[in-house]
């Protein structure tokens, strides 16, 4: 079995296990903050995901010590983009 494959294979199951929670924070001003904590802030592919969120959303965003901001309340946008990721639906709690 090769290094990729198993690489592959533990990500996957690592994201069924992983409990995400979105919610939103109100900043000064009146701005809103959509935070997503319980991704792996270590995953390579986080820096491409929120990228692909930030441009989707047209948002500013950034990944923070153990959690994700983003510009903006994005709450069922940024639920519905996990699932098309491949987080399992039962996994993404919206607050």
């Amino acid at each position: 079995m090769s290094a990729e494959l198993l690489d592959n294979i533990l990500k996957g199951v690592f994201k069924e296990q992983q409990l995400i929670k979105i919610r939103v924070e109100k900043r000064k001003g009146h701005r809103d903050v959509t935070i997503i904590t319980g991704l792996d802030v270590k995953d390579p592919e986080l820096r491409r995901m929120v990228s692909e969120m930030k441009a989707k959303f047209a948002c500013g965003g950034t990944i923070k010590d153990d959690h994700v901001e983003l510009q903006g309340d994005h709450r069922y946008k940024v639920k519905e983009f996990l699932v098309l990721n491949g987080f399992p639906e039962s996994n993404i709690v919206v607050e």
